[in-house]
């Protein structure tokens, strides 16, 4: 069975690495779903759930990214994030204080980039909630 490596990295270190049948991610024009040989591309990622099926036993690995680039080699992905958090490490209370906190500089903003920041922010923040509850779901 034809398989793909893949790595998650951001600033902080490594998140993922190892071989998978299938990833999906956010790309910027859509849900990009990729398989083994897939043709090469390069383009910027969306904050969402990056998933990861597993070559050695199946299991889906959920990684929350907060935006970034993608690189798809027929044989390799490469998601370089701002920003990773693994499912499993994603605090639920943490996301609702830093939406909480977004939506207050968004009030508060005293000029268009004060303002595109704080949205910019809520944007990253909302993806997070919405790929935690799809993480726990599961």
């Amino acid at each position: 069975m034809a398989t793909l490596h893949v790595d998650v990295v951001s600033a902080e270190g490594s998140i993922f690495s190892g071989e998978a049948k299938f990833v999906a991610l956010p790309g910027e024009s859509g849900e990009l779903g990729i398989l083994p040989r897939h043709t090469p591309l390069i383009t910027r990622i969306k904050p969402g759930a990056v998933r990861v099926i597993r070559a050695d036993n199946d299991q889906e690995e959920f990684i929350f990214v907060a935006g970034g680039i993608l690189e798809i080699q027929p044989g390799s992905v490469t998601v370089l994030a701002d920003t990773a958090i693994r499912g499993k490490d994603l605090d639920e209370a943490k996301a609702h204080e830093a939406k909480q906190a977004a939506e207050e500089a968004m009030k508060n903003a005293k000029s268009d980039i004060d303002l595109a920041m704080a949205q910019s922010e809520l944007v990253a923040v909302a993806a997070q909630i919405a790929a935690l509850r799809k993480y726990r779901k599961k």
